[in-house]
């Protein structure tokens, strides 16, 4: 059963975070710079109007120190104590070159990293809040970033430009870019029938999976876009499911349930979609991989023996490789194939027809029970059990 839980904003909520700390706290974030702390049965703990009162675009509980909450509103950052909303404990004004649409942080919550609309990717250090890094090739709005979980140094963002950029910290360039226009355009190619029109992939929300190695990208085509990273970082297979039958505003893996390749959906179609991806062409050699990895740690000369064949295995032919350019066409070329087996092999596991515009997801455990907590145009969150899987 649907629950409610109301009266925490006056305006449509935009953004919403939970926390992994022992009270299980979460927070939600609405335009006016509302933000809204709650427990675990949907009461209010604490509200607050941020000075300025711009629209709170994204809210994060902090991995290491779920005591804090990062919420950006205009171009800056406040860091807040969730238990006692007074206000700003710190906070780091001019952290978006402009207006901040989404913050990530490493698991060891010593780096924000901050998407805005000029397409630049800001890396604060924390504490203190230095901006170490300043990472520039998106050409539109960045609207998303996610950290690789067990990589905390690998960053995924996202944009409007419709490409997909994995970085390394180390350098300022990034590791790998897919471009989703261009793989759009070779699917269109063999599906697109004479007057039939397609939104462009414009990126909405980045995922990783709790593996680290899967990506999933909602987008405004109305799919949820695919990676799987090998090693090395390479970009290594690209597919996607078709979601929803309008534009994918959301996609967030699942933690909590029996694998890390769950997937919770929503779109501008109002519908909220739980997928199972273990089958996915994509996913499936993770899971593969995964499952042959297990009993070879009995002794570590053979295991690492055994891993360098299976890389050498797994190594392209030299020509793949002179490029990240060429390597990711060749691998978009190689997803367009694997398409046709996206719809039969994903699973759809949960279908909830919301009625609204999804603006916002968050998969978490409430009171024992593996739920997901809607924000969408209204003032108000709505909560679905994740049971009936």
């Amino acid at each position: 059963m649907a629950r409610q839980w109301s009266e925490g904003h006056s305006s449509p909520i935009l953004c919403v975070g939970a926390s992994s700390g022992p009270e299980g706290l979460l927070a939600s974030g609405s335009e006016g710079g509302e933000v809204t702390v709650w427990s675990q049965e949907g009461t209010i703990v604490g509200h607050l109007i941020l000075p300025g009162e711009d629209d709170c675009t994204s809210v994060v509980f902090g991995p290491a120190a779920p005591g804090q909450l990062y919420v950006s509103h205009g171009d800056a950052v406040s860091v807040l104590d969730p238990r006692n909303l007074k206000g700003p404990v710190v906070e780091f004004q001019g952290a978006g070159e402009e207006e901040i649409n989404a913050l990530a942080l490493n698991e060891t919550g010593s780096a924000l990293a901050v998407a805005d609309d000029s397409g630049a990717v800001r890396v604060l250090e924390l504490p203190g809040g230095k901006v170490c890094r300043t990472l520039r090739r998106h050409t539109n709005i960045c609207s998303s970033v996610a950290f690789r979980p067990q990589r905390p140094n690998n960053l995924l963002s996202a944009g409007l430009d419709m490409q997909v950029m994995l970085w390394g910290l180390q350098k300022t360039r990034p590791l790998w870019i897919l471009n989703l226009q261009d793989v759009a355009e070779e699917e269109d190619d063999h599906q697109q029938r004479p007057g039939q029109l397609f939104n462009p992939p414009l990126v909405h929300c980045v995922s990783v999976a709790s593996c680290g190695n899967i990506v999933g990208c909602a987008a405004e085509d109305g799919r949820v876009h695919l990676m799987r990273i090998g090693s090395g970082s390479k970009l290594e297979q690209q597919g996607a499911v078709k979601a929803h039958s309008q534009g994918a505003s959301q996609a967030h893996f699942v933690s909590f349930l029996s694998h890390p390749y769950w997937l919770v959906t929503g779109g501008n179609d109002g519908q909220v979609v739980l997928w199972e991806l273990s089958k996915h062409p994509v996913v499936s050699l993770e899971v593969k991989a995964k499952a042959t990895a297990a009993p070879r740690r009995k002794g570590k000369s053979k295991a690492k023996r055994k891993e360098q064949s299976r890389d050498k295995a797994k190594t392209p032919p030299k020509g793949e490789t002179e490029s990240e350019e060429a390597e990711g066409e060749d691998e978009m070329a190689e997803a367009a194939g694997a398409e046709e087996v996206t719809e039969e092999k994903s699973g759809v596991k949960l279908s909830i027809s919301h009625g609204d515009k999804v603006n916002w997801l968050c998969p978490v455990v409430l009171k024992g029970e593996p739920s997901v907590v809607v924000a969408d145009q209204s003032s108000s969150l709505t909560v679905y059990p994740l049971s009936p899987i």
